[in-house]
């Protein structure tokens, strides 16, 4: 599966976002929901997806929330950090959904449109002590109830084929394409043959196709 970027990024990634999320609602008093829809509307969280060494390696989480409140309200913000002993359950929140972002290389703007901030409080209790790959497996189930759709059916309808000219086209049996579009299959274990047909006759690429 397809990483959001290189792993030696993640830990560093972690740990800029969950004291961002720390720092923006337990010491400058922003309420969770108003700070995500900062976050989101900021280069910064675009930046953060890639990975980017400067964004990253450069920055702490503290200067990231004063620079996404510069750019988005216009606002200089110099409160000074408080100490804090142990994960707040906003950094949590932070550390875990910088996790799943890497993990699925999906946008944050769609992370957390599947998980609000009010569900991320609601699951700490519950999963802050466990694997990461427990919330990885809720976050994956959310992901799915939110876009109901797959991949293929999206793209498919994105460039008006039906099932049957989308087989005709790619030498792909209707009743698989049926079977995909439907999760009664899981595109992800088809052939590499098979996805790069679908693929091809989409003018998309073969990752485009997988289901994260």
């Amino acid at each position: 599966m397809i990483r959001a970027y290189q792993e030696m990024y993640l830990s560093k990634a972690q740990s800029v976002i969950g004291d961002a999320f720390n720092y923006a609602v337990n010491t400058c008093g922003i309420p969770g929901t108003d700070f995500v829809k900062l976050f989101l509307a900021s280069s910064v969280s675009k930046r953060l997806e890639n990975g980017e060494p400067a964004c990253l390696a450069g920055k702490s989480g503290i200067e990231i929330v004063r620079e996404i409140l510069k750019e988005t309200t216009g606002k200089e913000l110099q409160i000074q950090p408080q100490e804090h002993f142990g994960r707040s359950k906003e950094y949590w929140i932070g550390w875990a959904i910088a996790y799943y972002q890497w993990y699925s290389d999906r946008k944050y703007n769609d992370i957390f449109n599947a998980l609000s901030f009010e569900d991320l409080q609601q699951m700490y209790y519950t999963l802050h002590e466990a694997d990461i790959t427990k919330f990885v497996d809720i976050a994956d189930s959310k992901i799915k109830e939110y876009y109901p759709e797959t991949n293929l059916k999206r793209i498919r309808t994105t460039y008006g084929f039906t099932q049957t000219e989308l087989a005709k086209r790619s030498g792909v049996s209707l009743r698989s394409i049926q079977m995909y579009g439907q999760r009664n299959k899981n595109i992800n274990k088809a052939s590499v043959d098979t996805i790069y047909k679908l693929a091809r006759a989409l003018g998309c690429t073969m990752e485009n196709l997988i289901e994260r």
